[in-house]
């Protein structure tokens, strides 16, 4: 072969090399991932889908463009078959209509057993056996109206958390109209088992969100910590109306609040917040409680049971508590709201305290 013609061999190589370099620089960034109804750019994904009667949203970041839905999807349904008492045959349902329960699942246990913490520290004020009561009054399945010829008093004497005993194989009832209920924690839970097998999937920055529930980890795309709204707690706002932002740091967050689910009976607002203790639905100034923990299933419980103590009692917890953080908001007696929020929390909200 001539020299000039094993020359041009040689930069026509090298010119396809360069292009192909070039190509790959150009594209690597912005190479479309199909998931489920959307495209997303690799490195950052971003995953929906139905869960616990609602919605849940994953947001991730991962330079191998992984889709984890398929996953994810299948860890909530086992976490369902589980802990859902929509579901007949779950192990809390089979609970509910027995007085023992076996175990087969590896999400009753840890449940159970941060449930008693919980509801120790409250005095009682988180029980997950406050389900009849609130299906009672209207919040369950039936629809949004008080029973009548009920007595509440008697009712009372069938709910508290200290009527079950546990450990780590079983669940006993001592009384065989115990209820157990987790949806006060449960989307908390979920939101940690999700948070989890993304951890062990090595991803190091996400945001998990189920039904409102959230845990975030690392940063998002712009190398910021993840943003969250609150809510300005008013039944006709909608979720773009914030009234604070949250930057939170490797922590779960969770709030509840009585301003949306309640109905009218005789000129009187009838809240979906039950005192396990009386039976009755909470009357106070507090209408909403968001707290940060370590994780999302601690922060749920200590937001739903600030909801029942009300304003002065949730902050005299906040102060006694090291393991977690609050911002609330509550009627300043004029139609307008004060907020509180823990000092560790203060530089993590973007706008001063009203």
């Amino acid at each position: 072969m001539r020299p000039n013609a094993r020359k041009n061999i040689v930069y026509s190589l090298i010119l396809l090399l360069m292009v192909v370099v070039v190509y790959t620089y150009r594209t690597r960034d912005s190479k479309p991932l199909e998931t489920e109804g959307e495209t997303e750019v690799v490195g950052k994904i971003s995953l929906n889908g139905q869960t616990m009667g609602t919605t849940y949203n994953v947001t991730y970041l991962d330079d191998s463009g992984r889709d984890f839905k398929v996953q994810i999807d299948s860890v909530l349904e086992v976490f369902n078959l589980s802990l859902s008492t929509y579901i007949p045959t779950s192990e809390i349902s089979r609970f509910n209509q027995n007085d023992t329960l076996v175990y087969e699942y590896p999400f009753m246990y840890p449940i159970l057993n941060r449930s008693k913490e919980i509801y120790e520290e409250t005095g009682g004020a988180f029980d997950p056996t406050v389900g009849p009561l609130v299906n009672i009054w209207g919040f369950g399945p039936g629809g949004p109206e008080m029973k009548d010829s009920v007595d509440i008093r008697k009712m009372v004497n069938s709910v508290g958390f200290d009527k079950i005993t546990f450990d780590e194989t079983q669940l006993t009832k001592s009384d065989s109209a115990i209820y157990l209920d987790f949806s006060a924690i449960a989307k908390g839970y979920g939101v940690d088992v999700v948070a989890k097998f993304l951890s062990d999937k090595g991803i190091q920055n996400y945001l998990v969100e189920i039904g409102g529930d959230l845990a975030a980890k690392g940063v998002n795309d712009k190398g910021e910590l993840w943003k969250l709204g609150v809510n300005r707690p008013n039944e006709e706002s909608s979720s773009s109306d914030i009234y604070n932002i949250v930057a939170l740091q490797d922590k779960g967050m969770a709030t509840s609040g009585n301003y949306r689910n309640f109905y009218v009976r005789d000129s009187v607002m009838i809240s979906h917040t039950i005192d396990p203790k009386t039976g009755y639905p909470v009357r106070h100034g507090l209408l909403s409680a968001t707290v940060i923990a370590a994780d999302c299933m601690t922060a749920d419980a200590y937001a739903t049971a600030m909801m029942v103590m009300g304003t002065e009692k949730a902050i005299e917890l906040d102060e006694r508590l090291d393991e977690i953080e609050v911002f609330l908001i509550y009627g300043d007696g004029d139609g307008g709201y004060e907020s509180f929020a823990s000092e560790s929390l203060k530089p993590y909200l973007s706008f001063p305290l009203e």
